[in-house]
């Protein structure tokens, strides 16, 4: 069975070097993603500034981006080591064991990490029969895990096969070992063009690939949940609308006209998607700091986000750094229109430097408070 997975193009220095290039990737995809948890579920440490405003939009474009160039590098990496699985015994010793328990770990926690990121960015969830944030997340850490094993077993291979200069280069076929590397590479980048326009907006009239187009939606910018599928249409409609703002000054109620008539402001904001799109737009509301500060708070205080819609994602707290930033929102207009129905009708959050599931549309309520 071993001729059938010959190849002169295999060695300790194709491995070592798909090996460190895969880590590299895999870190960067795990310190991008931790944050975007982090920033949705912060842990009592945890703390993210409004500013830059495009920080988020970075992070999390290099997270799928670089999730997507784990494809084509995971997949040489399993042919380059694909031999090794069938060597018997398949345990010598403990230090064998724990790297085989390792590789088994980190092989399947790899897979399911890539392709269930691609389902998700593609939005096509009937394959998965559980929450992908939450599975998508804890094996996260379990990938993290075994990759630090592994590298600790394997270290010393690594370090010599890397140092080490082979006689002649290996071809198979007319391709050599790094023209197998140039290949790798070039497929990478391909992938990349063929993606990173749905948050590169110079480079969408070339990623073919991208789910999403960042210029088409309604008012020229794309929605993942319209107001239909919330349920929200009767709700959002109802001319008899009114926003209730709780404070420690009382409860006060806005109907869209009062709203309308307070003091209005403009920002340039994108809307960034955890899926990995984004695109920049222009909006026109009123200041979140100024409810606040009609509500009896300060800029020590946080506002709690309720939306109309029922569900994940149907609140969101805004931290007293995003709450008291002038780039803070309660929009009602994008690009000088009336918000559509599907971008939040009739009035939504937008703030810096945050992922689109929190920039809450529909708001019903608004409740400013300090800090638990």
């Amino acid at each position: 069975m071993a001729r059938r997975f010959t190849s002169l193009l295999r060695s300790p220095k194709l491995t070592s070097q798909l090996g460190v290039t895969l880590g590299i990737a895999i870190g960067i995809c795990f310190v991008t993603g931790y944050l975007s948890h982090a920033i949705q579920q912060p842990p009592w440490w945890f703390a993210w500034p409004s500013r830059p405003v495009n920080l988020y939009r970075v992070t999390q474009g290099l997270h799928v981006a670089t999730g997507l160039a784990l494809a084509p590098l995971l997949s040489v990496k399993l042919w380059s080591v694909y031999p090794k699985l069938f060597r018997w015994p398949s345990l010598r010793d403990p230090v064998h064991a724990l790297e085989r328990v390792s590789l088994a770990v980190l092989v399947a926690t790899a897979l399911f990490q890539v392709f269930s990121g691609i389902l998700n960015i593609f939005r096509w969830y009937q394959p998965m029969s559980f929450f992908f944030t939450r599975a998508h997340y804890w094996t996260a850490w379990a990938l993290a895990g075994s990759v630090l094993v592994h590298l600790g077993v394997k270290l010393p291979i690594v370090r010599r096969a890397l140092s080490t200069s082979p006689r002649r280069e290996p071809v198979s076929g007319g391709l050599s070992r790094r023209g197998l590397l140039a290949s790798v590479a070039a497929a990478t980048g391909v992938i990349t063009l063929a993606t990173v326009g749905q948050t590169v907006r110079p480079l969408a009239s070339v990623s073919l690939l991208a789910p999403r187009d960042p210029r088409i939606g309604p008012q020229g910018l794309p929605v993942n949940k319209s107001a239909v599928s919330a349920g929200v249409v009767a709700m959002a409609t109802d001319p008899g609308y009114r926003l209730e703002l709780a404070g420690p000054a009382g409860v006060r109620t806005f109907s869209l006209a009062d709203l309308n008539a307070l003091p209005q402001h403009t920002s340039q904001l994108p809307i960034t998607c955890v899926e990995g799109w984004s695109a920049n737009a222009l909006w026109s509301g009123v200041r979140i700091a100024d409810l606040v500060a009609a509500a009896g708070g300060d800029d020590t205080y946080q506002v709690y986000v309720v939306s109309m819609q029922q569900g994940a994602y149907s609140q969101s707290t805004l931290a007293p750094p995003h709450a008291r930033d002038p780039l803070t929102l309660l929009a009602l207009r994008l690009h000088g229109e009336p918000l559509h129905l599907d971008h939040g009708y009739p009035c939504r959050l937008i703030a810096p430097n945050r992922p689109g599931v929190m920039q809450t549309k529909w708001v019903q309520r608004l409740v400013v408070e300090r800090p638990t």
